[in-house]
């Protein structure tokens, strides 16, 4: 009786865990030392900090978020309950930025759209670590990713998600799909301001908010 118990219990709680799995997809780098490594050169060392919408603001966070990158959230990639993994940068005791990545779901699977940013949260290095795609290496080629170099949450607030445009006179336009066959140009860019806005939520202090349009 006692082993048909603990067989029981066993099964509810991998039942559970497998439940907590489903319902919180994280995005961690793959090598985090490498990868930190290869993003800031002069970099001496970085904290990791775990946090989720549900930790800090729950359903009106959430809302509010929503309501900044002007689509809702939906799916396993965008729960409240999502760990969010943001690395902060440092040289010797100076802050001098950030990483953070986010889970993006695409036609073909999931897309990992990183950024690197510094302590203003511009961008200085854009990295997509994981893509399932018939034209990846489009979007992992050097001349892709450059694009998105010097732009910040300020210039991202002028894309329009709904839509899939920018305004005319926009920073945003420099940035070309190399492959408009797909919906993966639109999923990437989607991918890109989710991580600003949760990055200026979580860490900036909600610098940007005041440029939401």
């Amino acid at each position: 009786k006692d082993k048909k118990m603990k067989t029981l219990l066993l099964f509810v709680t991998l039942i559970m865990f497998a439940g907590y799995l489903s319902a919180a997809v994280g995005c961690d780098l793959n090598d985090p030392d490498r990868d930190v490594k290869k993003l800031f050169p002069d970099n001496t060392g970085y904290k990791t900090l775990y946090v989720s919408i549900a930790q800090k603001g729950g359903t009106p966070l959430l809302t509010k978020i929503e309501q900044r990158l002007g689509d809702k959230f939906q799916g396993l990639y965008e729960t409240a309950d999502v760990p969010y993994t943001m690395y902060q940068i440092y040289k010797g005791k100076e802050l001098i930025g950030y990483i953070h990545g986010v889970n993006q779901k695409g036609k073909y699977g999931g897309i990992q759209v990183f950024l690197a940013l510094d302590k203003d949260g511009v961008i200085k290095s854009f990295y997509i670590q994981k893509i399932t795609s018939p034209n990846a290496k489009k979007f992992r080629d050097a001349a892709f990713g450059k694009q998105f170099i010097g732009l910040s949450l300020k210039d991202f607030y002028e894309y329009n998600i709904q839509k899939a445009s920018a305004t005319p006179d926009s920073k945003i336009n420099r940035i070309k799909n190399p492959d408009p066959k797909t919906d993966d140009f639109k999923v990437i860019m989607r991918a890109v301001k989710k991580n600003l806005i949760l990055t200026d939520e979580f860490l900036l202090n909600n610098k940007y908010l005041k440029y939401m349009k």
